[in-house]
């Protein structure tokens, strides 16, 4: 049996607001589809690195960790998101800056 899940456009609201009040800059760089839209955050860092994450779903426990899918430059990490957009019009793609240390799943999980 499935269990139930939030919305894309529920996760996405949570996320900018839990941004919001942490003091980090979270922005929506294009929206997908609000009920099953999956999600990708480009993560900028202070030292100028920048991250693509997304959620993966792991059979042997049953979750969907974040998973560092690739890591460059900021221009680097935009071609790679509009890549995944371009296969999946439904996905969201949001921009978070994070410290060098702060896992991207901290702010959304």
């Amino acid at each position: 049996m499935m269990e139930p899940r939030l919305t894309a456009g529920l996760r996405v609201a949570a996320l900018l607001r839990r941004a919001d009040l942490a003091g980090r800059g979270a922005y929506v760089l294009r929206r997908g589809d609000d009920m099953a839209g999956a999600i990708a955050l480009g993560v900028l860092r202070p030292s100028g690195r920048a991250e693509l994450w997304s959620q993966e779903y792991d059979m042997a426990t049953d979750t969907r960790p974040w998973v560092l899918q690739a890591s460059g430059t900021p221009a680097e990490i935009d071609a790679a998101a509009t890549r995944r957009r371009a296969a999946d019009p439904d996905l969201w793609v949001i921009e978070l800056e994070l410290p060098e240390d702060q896992a991207p799943g901290a702010l959304i999980d």
